[in-house]
């Protein structure tokens, strides 16, 4: 449900003036500028970038939510949990609240087992016959689903389908000619345009919100591979699910997750890419399911520094930190190290760029990847295969060795290698105050993989590599259950 997605005048008119005044000055001082001053100020006008429009007032929402208001619907869902701690239940007191320490001397332990829980959110119809869009946490382990719409019809809701990767799930209810929303196209949308947002926040049905696009094709650290919009539009629990319009009264987004360190919206809110979830809901209406590409590559963005390791110019593409044994990517060729920089002639501006591409492809299919590998292109064709259950891969923490890097390191007994999944690899034992290590973020117990895109197997290669290094180096480090390329400064 929502709440465990924690995981976001007269300065106008003055400028106006001002702009007024220069312009008019310029005007009535040109006959008497010598005639080589005179054109350069005429060419200086030809040549300077067109204003923007002037701003016609905030906009006005009330017909977009008279249209299309009455296809957005509340969704109450009832669900089975788990009480198995026997401890008391005192929910929607916080520890400061002053009756907080009076519940829990004198509440009654709950009974362990099961009990049902509630929750709430929202979707929109997409068809006239009752299919609904909305979260798939929303519906998440529901034993019941009940719509209601604006007019007070309540309906119960079969769950058609849900796509945990995508957040989306399809609902249907026996209904017919509903309102519907219209659908846009989320690659149009700009950043710096109006949004709307249409839900039932905390159980207020039909409630309005509205705001700007932030960011466009945002990726989570929540390990998805959906290119989220940002937006700043207040979303709060029980918004989930429910539309995102653009000023057309198009649906661009669902609003699935907010940023937050309290639980309730601080500004940074999150909508899932409406073309992405009409492709998961012809999936799952047509087939049951959704089935998705995958290559086998974990990736991390690109940064300048990093760029400057590899040798590119711009910090584009996908860096690859990691590649899965068996996998399409290792059978092709890919390595660690590798930044692809296109796929099927697609440039890669950002890493979400390569993850929503590669879901979108058929698995079967082939695809070319324009790879970038000790300094020099080359292209790549690979297999696609089907995505599974994600799955981690195992693996420890890494670092550089002493000198230019500040690091005290010794290789990985075969037993270490064994317990971190890794082969080769340099144990780092100390980081120095203030080394280029430390001013990295190495740590003490990291594992050191490779320097740039070459694996490191003992501390004289690790030497020999950083003393080769140009003012800046890209460590392959592992820490915990986590692998990344660290740009190093060396100065």
């Amino acid at each position: 449900m929502e709440t465990k997605r924690k995981l976001i005048v007269g300065a106008g008119v003055a400028a106006v003036l001002v702009a007024a005044l220069t312009a008019g000055g310029v005007r009535l001082y040109q006959p008497l500028m010598p005639r080589a001053q005179a054109d350069a100020a005429v060419a200086a006008q030809a040549t300077a970038p067109a204003a923007l429009p002037a701003p016609r007032g905030l906009p006005d929402f009330s017909s977009l939510v008279e249209r299309y208001g009455s296809a957005v619907v509340n969704i109450s869902v009832m669900q089975t949990v788990k009480t198995g701690t026997g401890e008391p239940q005192f929910r929607g007191f916080d520890e400061n609240n002053p009756f907080f320490e009076f519940f829990r001397r004198f509440q009654i332990p709950a009974p362990q087992g099961e009990a049902p829980a509630h929750g709430l959110g929202s979707g929109f119809i997409v068809s006239p016959d009752g299919l609904i869009l909305t979260n798939a946490h929303v519906v998440q382990d529901a034993s019941e689903v009940t719509v209601k719409l604006t007019d007070k019809r309540e309906f119960k809701a079969k769950v058609v389908g849900s796509d945990r990767q995508s957040d989306v799930a399809v609902l249907r209810i026996d209904a017919k000619n509903l309102p519907t929303v219209k659908l846009g196209k989320s690659e149009d949308v700009r950043v710096g345009e109006w949004v709307v947002a249409i839900g039932s926040p905390f159980g207020f049905e039909n409630s309005v919100s509205a705001g700007i696009v932030s960011a466009t094709r945002r990726a989570l650290p929540d390990g998805t591979y959906v290119p989220f919009i940002q937006t700043d539009v207040a979303v709060n629990p029980g918004n989930s699910g429910g539309p995102l319009f653009n000023l057309k009264g198009e649906v661009i987004g669902i609003n699935s997750q907010i940023y937050s360190r309290t639980g309730g919206y601080q500004g940074l809110s999150f909508a899932i890419p409406i073309d992405l979830a009409a492709k998961v809901e012809d999936q799952i209406v047509q087939y049951g399911k959704v089935t998705r590409g995958r290559i086998g590559v974990t990736i991390q963005e690109m940064n300048q520094s990093l760029a400057d390791s590899f040798g590119l110019k711009k910090p584009d593409g996908a860096l690859v930190n990691s590649v899965e044994k068996g996998s399409p990517a290792e059978k092709a060729g890919i390595e660690t190290g590798d930044v692809i920089l296109k796929i099927n002639g697609k440039a890669i501006g950002r890493s979400i760029d390569l993850s929503s591409q590669v879901a979108d492809l058929k698995p079967g299919s082939t695809a070319k990847l324009e790879v970038w590998r000790k300094g020099a292109s080359r292209e790549i064709t690979v297999t696609v295969g089907e995505v599974k259950d994600p799955k981690l891969a195992a693996g420890a923490a890494a670092s550089p060795d002493g000198g230019r890097l500040g690091l005290t390191v010794r290789a990985l007994t075969p037993d270490e290698q064994k317990q971190a999944g890794v082969t080769g690899g340099l144990f780092v034992e100390d980081v120095g105050t203030n080394s280029a290590a430390a001013r990295a973020g190495i740590q003490p117990g990291d594992i050191i993989l490779a320097l740039n895109s070459t694996p490191v197997k003992d501390v004289e290669q690790l030497r020999k590599g950083v003393a080769k290094s140009g003012r800046r180096a890209a460590l392959l480090v592992q820490r915990e259950d986590a692998r990344i390329f660290v740009p190093v400064d060396l100065g």
